[in-house]
């Protein structure tokens, strides 16, 4: 059983992979700092699977507790790099957070794998790197644009030191996985989407209106030259997306990869509006949801939505979960965080 590091395990994304590592036998060690979860979650996790996996509570911008981890830990044979902080509106407004938090992290941890006699790394990064795409579908081979956040810079310097890591370390393999929007939650209702404060996210914060812990869901515009003039999106089910790393990660670990490093989109490769997923999710769960159309939030791109060819050329990869199920598995989750 390769052992495997999940960094920002107990977050969201970070979860729902872990299960799917673990039903694909690997031994799975995390590190969180528990910024933005909780260790409650490694509850969640072993319900579903049966098994613990190892924790660590580590934050990453300590250099010399990286370092000791990999001195435990030496046989660590890939990395899945979660760990971030990803609100988009705090980086405008703590830059130098971001840039510590999220570059300084990756750094370190770098530092280590090129000491590793091999080491395969998977990046989370976001299609926020494209900005408001020329085309869509978006590819791989699209721009990368001037970042509207220093979250979205963050993400493009963060594939740029990859990338250039990769050159000079011939023992270091990565795949940068660039997400559209994930959503949704393990249909066990063991695990999901848990955002401390004021959700920054579509999806928990129509489940928290619905639920009544908000009074109403804003809709930032409805003039956009979209079909209901509310902004478009691409809206992945975190449960596809988590197998994608697994796939991503067997690509390496087999060395099945063309270069020392690539990209894939992530995506369901169909855009959905707003109003769209508001009304899957009165679909699913038969609640009214009291929304408002207030005026375009600074920062939002009109619309996009991946061409997922290659994940599915390459990887042999593909989104199975609809909108739909995404939809109610979240409603599921809420009413049982809630408990309701």
């Amino acid at each position: 059983m390769d052992k495997i590091l999940v960094t920002g395990g107990l977050g969201f994304i970070g979860s729902h992979t872990v299960v799917k590592l673990q039903e694909a036998g690997y031994e799975v060690v995390i590190i969180d700092d528990l910024s933005n979860s909780s260790e409650n979650v490694l509850d969640g996790i072993t319900a579903i699977t049966g098994k613990r996996p190892i924790f660590e509570k580590i934050d990453l911008k300590e250099k010399a507790d990286v370092s000791a981890f990999f001195q435990k830990h030496n046989d660590v044979k890939g990395v899945i790099h979660f760990a971030a902080s990803k609100a988009v509106g705090e980086s405008v407004k703590e830059p130098l957070l971001y840039y510590e938090n999220n570059l300084g992290s990756l750094v370190y941890l770098l530092k280590e794998l090129k000491e590793l006699p091999e080491a395969s790394f998977i990046f989370s990064s976001s299609c926020t790197v494209y900005g408001q795409a020329d085309e869509l579908p978006i590819t791989e081979n699209a721009p990368v644009k001037q970042a509207e956040s220093p979250y979205g810079n963050t993400k493009q310097i963060g594939e740029e030191i990859i990338r250039d890591t990769c050159k000079v370390v011939p023992t270091l393999k990565a795949i940068a996985l660039r997400y559209f929007n994930p959503i949704g939650a393990h249909e066990s209702a063991e695990i999901g989407e848990l955002p401390i404060g004021v959700p920054q996210n579509l999806v928990p914060f129509i489940t928290q209106t619905a639920i009544g812990m908000r009074d109403e869901l804003s809709v930032f515009g409805d003039d956009y030259p979209t079909s209901d003039g509310t902004c478009v999106r691409d809206y992945i089910h975190v449960l596809d997306l988590a197998k994608a790393h697994v796939v991503a990660l067997q690509r390496l670990l087999q060395n099945k990869n063309k270069e020392s490093y690539e990209t894939f989109n992530l995506g369901t490769g169909k855009g959905s509006s707003v109003l769209e997923v508001v009304q899957a999710f009165e679909r699913v769960s038969g609640e009214k949801l009291n929304y408002k159309i207030v005026g375009r939030r600074e920062g939002d791109i009109i619309s996009a939505y991946a061409d997922t060819n290659k994940a599915k050329d390459e990887l042999g990869w593909k989104t199975e979960l609809s909108l739909d199920d995404a939809m109610l598995s979240a409603w599921k989750w809420e009413q049982k965080v809630r408990g309701k």
